[in-house]
């Protein structure tokens, strides 16, 4: 995980919508996709993302992937930003 794939993928609305909805329970990609109007692709490809920062993570259950928020890398992010501004 490093600072700027972490800040790239909080540059789009899509995926701090994703986190928001994250924050609170943890989801399915089919359960995430029913609250977007985006093709499951785009979903995929946002996840995907997200996971490689390091901000979600997923794990099976049956057939599904179910995603939910990396709390500790994000404070980890958020500490080492406001520490650049001590």
């Amino acid at each position: 995980m490093s600072l700027s794939s972490t800040f790239k993928a909080l540059s789009d609305p899509t995926r701090r919508e994703i986190l928001h909805i994250l924050k609170d329970t943890d989801l399915s990609a089919g359960d995430l996709a029913d609250r977007f109007e985006i093709t499951f692709p785009t979903l995929s490809h946002h996840l995907s993302i997200l996971k490689e920062s390091g901000l979600v993570s997923a794990r099976k259950q049956g057939q599904q992937q179910i995603y939910s928020l990396n709390l500790s890398v994000l404070e980890e992010v958020l500490t080492s930003y406001f520490d650049h501004f001590k």
